[in-house]
């Protein structure tokens, strides 16, 4: 959605080795209306093209894609492509629709550009695998490519949405990651009980005393359902709020 960064970069170096010598790379940026709720941060979603333009021509990026909300929507648009199992977990529960406008607008996005592959980062990881999921539920042609999660040098996850933090918030932020690390240590030391992991992990947060968590939960990730013990193929995953600024993040417990 624009507002390029790090992250973006490695997904981009990604899908050139992807696409090799002969292939291209296209980038779309799309400020998408249907992944918002009504009273979110659409109107000020952070929009800079020129700097976004830069970033796109120095990484070799072919092809920049960006279209306008009437492109992409007609006035009486009625149609809407919905996944109904991994998306009602986690951010599903937070934001209703969000997971309908991203399933929506990413298959407009593969018909217009029938890309052979598409890469996504695995810092929105339910996103990921509900792609992977519609992907092969319907039947597309793509290969979808994750991209391990691209932090800073404290381990805040690179995001868009970090330049709305203020200084303190900002330097308290970089706890989401340290906790998730906490977690997964107690399971590298046999801890298995999810209870107590989480438990564990909501208390490295508290000592962020700005951060409010909006879920905090260890599940199976491949089904996204909650886990009563962690395992082999567990995920915790955590969003946070640090003023109105919502963050999130997930870490493999394996």
């Amino acid at each position: 959605m624009g507002a390029l960064h790090r992250g973006h970069g490695e997904l981009i170096r990604i899908a050139r080795d992807a696409a090799g010598p002969t292939g291209e790379v296209a980038v779309s940026i799309f400020v998408n209306p249907l992944q918002f709720a009504p009273g979110g941060d659409y109107e000020k979603y952070p929009r800079p093209e020129e700097i976004d333009d830069e970033f796109c021509r120095n990484a070799g990026v072919d092809i920049l894609f960006r279209p306008s909300v009437e492109e992409m929507y007609a006035a009486d648009f009625s149609i809407s492509v919905e996944e109904n199992s991994l998306a009602n977990m986690l951010e599903g529960k937070s934001r209703p629709g969000h997971f309908r406008g991203v399933c929506t607008v990413v298959t407009k996005l593969f018909h217009l550009l029938s890309p052979d592959a598409a890469v996504f980062g695995e810092k929105d990881f339910q996103q990921l695998a509900i792609i992977r999921r519609m992907v092969r539920d319907l039947n597309f042609p793509v290969e979808i490519i994750g991209a391990p999660t691209v932090r800073e040098a404290d381990g805040l996850a690179c995001s868009s949405r970090n330049q709305y933090l203020t200084a303190v918030e900002r330097e308290q932020a970089p706890v989401l990651q340290r906790a998730l690390q906490a977690a997964r240590n107690l399971m590298a030391q046999g801890e298995r009980s999810s209870e107590k992991i989480l438990a564990a992990t909501r208390e490295v947060i508290a000592a962020a005393p700005l951060a409010r968590i909006d879920y905090l939960e260890i599940v199976n990730a491949e089904t996204l359902q909650p886990a009563n013990e962690a395992g082999p193929d567990s995920l915790i995953a955590v969003a946070a709020f640090f003023g109105k600024t919502r963050l999130i993040d997930n870490l493999r417990l394996s």
